[in-house]
């Protein structure tokens, strides 16, 4: 099996190769631009890890692998104007550099693109991989509503927030990995094994995303650190936190703040307020095990796959990197 990083390589000079500059440059500039500015690439790698551990091409999984990528900058894009973020990997967001109405045309034609590239499957898979994909597209719209949904509810529970980013995140790796094994025409059972392997990866994915948001070092996390505090986002880490009642009546204090009327300076403080709340109640060191404990779980469905020994050992190298990020 090729290493992570040739297969990174391979999917680069892919991705530049077809998906190419077209007109009105004013639409499509944005899309090339989004999908330049570097990331883990972590999704269409798995789409191509999958389909080869199976026993298919890399090739084959190519246009599937690329769909999944352009879709999920889509969701990035749009998500930014929702979020009013201004930077993402560190670069001007597409509706800062351009306009929000720029952001919103040129994400819809990436969906659209992304679905189009479906069209160089056979019959068959092409209807297997659009029923998942399809299935998987509606799930991650409802799990941005349901995020939006819970900025201004103060009652969100854990089970609520764990369905939420599965539904924003893991349902999407689950597909890309999903997609890795229809293209290489293994049955049923195996493609739920692997989907639930992803399922699991996104979450602790996600977890540590929310960790980082604040407690990452912001050179290297490519976004603004403590935007999910600044947009008062009840994520694992603030929900843990408030089970600590010493903490629990001040953070929600600071989270029934409207952000959009703070200046920046306030914005700061209560950044840094509640990141001492987050650590003195616990609630970073229970986000953390959580994080272990769903990559545990992903872990243990890698020995259930039926894959080769070598496959096993390089994706439970490659689930324990992603979990190094907080390590």
């Amino acid at each position: 099996m090729n290493e992570m990083s040739q297969l990174r390589t391979v999917f680069l000079e892919a991705l530049t190769s077809r998906v190419t500059a077209k007109e009105p440059a004013s639409l499509y500039d944005p899309v090339h631009y989004i999908l330049q500015l570097g990331g883990k690439r972590l999704r269409p790698l798995l789409t191509l890890m999958s389909s080869q551990m199976y026993g298919a091409p890399v090739e084959k999984a190519m246009d599937a692998a690329i769909a999944i990528e352009v879709f999920h900058n889509f969701t990035l894009l749009h998500d930014d104007i929702m979020d009013a973020a201004d930077l993402r990997r560190g670069k001007e967001t597409v509706h800062v550099k351009w306009d929000v109405n720029t952001g919103i045309l040129s994400g819809d034609a990436m969906l659209i693109m992304a679905y189009q590239l479906f069209n160089s499957y056979d019959p068959e898979t092409f209807y297997e991989l659009n029923q998942v994909f399809s299935k998987t597209a509606l799930e991650v719209c409802e799990g941005q509503q349901y995020d939006v949904d819970f900025e201004t509810r103060d009652d969100v529970t854990i089970p609520e927030y764990i369905n939420m980013i599965k539904l924003k995140t893991s349902v999407l790796v689950g597909c890309a990995l999903q997609m890795g094994a229809i293209i290489a025409g293994v049955d049923q059972k195996e493609q739920q094994l692997i989907y639930d392997y992803g399922i699991n990866l996104g979450l602790s994915f996600q977890l540590m995303d929310d960790y980082l948001d604040a407690f990452g070092d912001p050179e290297t996390f490519g976004k603004e650190v403590g935007g999910d505090i600044r947009e008062n986002k009840k994520t694992y880490l603030y929900l843990k936190s408030l089970e600590d009642e010493g903490c629990a009546t001040e953070l929600k204090e600071w989270f029934a703040m409207d952000y959009q009327k703070m200046n920046e300076e306030q914005i700061e403080t209560k950044k840094e307020t509640v990141k001492v709340f987050f650590e003195e109640s616990g609630g970073a060191v229970a986000t953390l095990d959580a994080i272990k404990e769903y990559t545990n779980k992903a872990l243990n469905i890698i020995e259930q796959l039926a894959i080769s020994n070598d496959s096993k050992k390089q994706l439970t190298a490659f689930s324990l990197d992603l979990m190094s990020r907080v390590s």
